[in-house]
């Protein structure tokens, strides 16, 4: 009885396989050949998503944290003087004999 219900589940797990062979493509194979309606389909599919891109209004830069900031604040903040070499290095130890 075990295995008639294995072969039972198998067999319903295949159908299924089997059944899309001939629509799925293989690895490796070849495309089919597409008939003069399919490519005139395509060509026209493809010359009216141009034309859909076209009717598209230019927008201008999008500042997305416009909003957080506020309109009284710089947007170049003034960036402080730099340091001499002198005045950036660190301060020398005095020189202790043993």
């Amino acid at each position: 009885m075990r295995v008639f219900c294995a072969a039972l589940i198998i067999a319903s797990l295949i159908g299924p396989a089997l059944a899309q062979a001939d629509h799925v493509q293989g690895y490796g194979e070849k495309d089919k050949e597409k008939s003069r309606t399919e490519i005139n389909a395509d060509k026209a599919a493809a010359r009216a998503y141009q034309n859909s891109l076209k009717n598209i209004p230019d927008q201008g830069p999008v500042d997305p944290w416009g909003n957080a900031r506020s309109t009284d604040a710089p947007r170049n903040a003034a960036k402080p003087p730099a340091q001499s070499a002198a005045k950036a290095s660190p301060p020398k130890a005095p020189k202790v004999d043993n």
